[in-house]
């Protein structure tokens, strides 16, 4: 027994039989000549199979017209109309062209890099008629040659998960620790910046905005729940957000010691305490000075605090105050390592990823 044809190329073949029909279609001629129709068992099952593809394909923004010749139901046909299903003209101008050309180039992932190929030989295809327009189109970009790495196998799944509002999870790399461990995010958007392709939604497991480089993800990205689980913010600043100043802004209660951690200092929100908060903090009973300093971005505002070391104590909030001990427990095991015997001081830093 020959395989079925799957529903969505029995769809593509009934709309390319639909739009060369000379006239129209009666269902006798869609089972008989469509390809896939075949497949019912019994007329009953086809007149369904037709109807529910008739709706799929209008759903989908395609006008199958029901054409009534006389009366009779049998006489009863079905067409595409051209006239709201045709794209219109594709009119170019040279310098037109010639950015669509340079936003192709930009495709380096070879997955998509064929697609925009193809989409940019048919409309210089459709601007034949201008002179202009052609080969020559992309002198006005000369020179410009925008080069994004390739997104890699993540791409493709996180792309559809952000269309679906699926969340999703994947293995991830993080760049500041080191650290390997699963994450669940609801995906808002892909961008591209420094080179690199960047996954900006919300990770449920710090219920927080997060980015994520998609070079850093290890294995595949699976689905996590399902479509529509979420709703995207419509607008993202993307700068702001790689920046560390794309999150919500929250307060981190600090115990610092005079006289130190000057630019933390000047960011806080409530620099002079009153007695009796500190005396709230056991740790602020040795003479350290308790602020407010608002931050963003978790990791950033972590790695900065773990740089003053012993100089400033996080009192809140715990995944802060979390973040920070891991730091600098991190550099403490570097620093026991390169005493270890056997490892002499001239290998310094060797293996140590700054990045």
């Amino acid at each position: 027994m020959p395989s079925q044809i799957p529903p969505a190329e029995r769809l593509l073949n009934l709309v390319i039989a639909l739009v060369n029909a000379p006239s129209s279609m009666s269902k006798q001629q869609v089972r008989t000549s469509v390809a896939g129709y075949g497949d019912a068992p019994s007329p009953d099952a086809f007149e369904r199979m037709f109807e529910r593809d008739k709706d799929t394909l209008r759903e989908l923004g395609i006008p199958v017209l029901t054409v009534d010749a006389g009366g009779h139901s049998d006489d009863v046909g079905y067409r595409v109309g051209l006239d709201a299903y045709t794209l219109a003209p594709v009119d170019l101008t040279s310098a037109e062209l010639g950015v669509l050309a340079l936003a192709a180039q930009f495709w380096q992932d070879k997955t998509l890099r064929t697609d925009t190929a193809r989409a940019l030989t048919k409309l210089r295809a459709a601007g034949r008629g201008d002179p202009g327009v052609g080969d020559a189109g992309t002198d006005v970009v000369a020179g410009l040659t925008p080069r994004v790495r390739a997104a890699g196998r993540a791409f493709g799944p996180l792309l559809d998960a952000i269309q679906d509002r699926r969340p999703v999870r994947f293995t991830y790399r993080a760049a500041s620790t080191g650290e390997v461990r699963e994450r669940e995010v609801e995906p808002w958007r892909l961008a591209a910046r420094r080179g690199g392709w960047y996954l900006l939604g919300r990770d449920r497991d710090r219920e927080a905005p997060r980015a994520f480089r998609l070079s850093r993800i290890e294995g595949s990205v699976r689905a996590s729940g399902a479509a529509r689980a979420f709703d995207a913010p419509e607008q993202v600043d993307v700068d702001a957000f790689l920046s560390g100043r794309g999150g919500r802004e929250r307060l981190a209660r600090l115990a610092v010691v005079p006289e130190r951690a000057g630019a933390v200092r000047a960011r806080a929100a409530r620099p002079d305490r009153t007695p009796d908060v500190v005396a709230e903090d056991p740790v602020a009973s040795d003479g350290r000075d308790v602020l407010e300093v608002p931050f963003t971005s978790l990791a950033a505002f972590a790695s900065e605090l773990a740089g003053y070391a012993d100089a400033v104590v996080v009192l809140d909030p715990p995944d802060l105050r979390e973040a920070v001990v891991g730091r600098l427990r991190t550099a403490a095991g570097l620093d026991a390592a390169a005493l270890e015997p056997g490892r002499g001081s001239e290998q310094g830093d060797a293996g140590v990823d700054r990045g």
